[in-house]
């Protein structure tokens, strides 16, 4: 399992997020030693959801606007079908998700999550998974979509759902740990 002392992940995420690709992969980041910040467009509490149930709430520690790419290492974006598709009606949001993918920094999404980076105007000629409600957003926003647990595509990192985060959150600590490598 890779280390990742000192990397700073941030996660975005708002009401409807899918309690598990948020609470495991950040889980498991700080496992690994990474600072993790969630920001959201607002401080209050946010609601999980266990597929269609209400599920457990989280304090975001920042505003999405308040959050600086140059401060972090990665970007972690979390599925839901509530919470992609009100961050992508957020121009704060999806300028951070483009500025992200633009700078080469690790982003990993999954299941709705990668509807972000279809916002964002981000997956022109990339290779990328989802749930299958999004992957016709995807594949008409010039991505080639694939059935696979796992799809990593230069910085991009994407998964289909809860069942994959296993290996999602393993290729996203490797992307970041080679970035950190490449960066020193």
């Amino acid at each position: 399992m890779p280390a990742l002392e000192n990397s700073r992940i941030l996660i975005i995420a708002t009401d409807g997020f899918e309690q598990s690709e948020l609470f495991d992969p950040r889980q498991a980041m700080i496992d690994a030693g990474a600072q993790v910040t969630l920001a959201s467009p607002d401080i209050q509490p946010i609601q999980g959801m266990k597929h269609d149930e209400k599920g457990d709430t989280i304090t975001p520690d920042i505003r999405i606007d308040a959050a600086r790419i140059e401060q972090y290492d990665g970007l972690i974006i979390p599925g839901g079908v509530a919470n992609p598709d009100t961050l992508r009606t957020n121009a704060q949001a999806v300028a951070i998700v483009r500025a992200f993918v633009e700078s080469g920094k690790p982003v990993a999404a999954i299941c709705h999550g990668p509807w972000l980076l279809a916002e964002a105007d981000v997956l022109d000629g990339r290779t990328v998974t989802s749930w299958p409600s999004v992957r016709t957003d995807l594949s008409n926003a010039g991505a080639t979509v694939v059935d696979k647990e796992v799809v990593v595509d230069g910085n991009l990192i994407t998964s289909r759902k809860p069942d994959d985060i296993p290996a999602f959150v393993e290729a996203f600590k490797k992307a970041v740990s080679q970035s950190a490598a490449i960066a020193a």
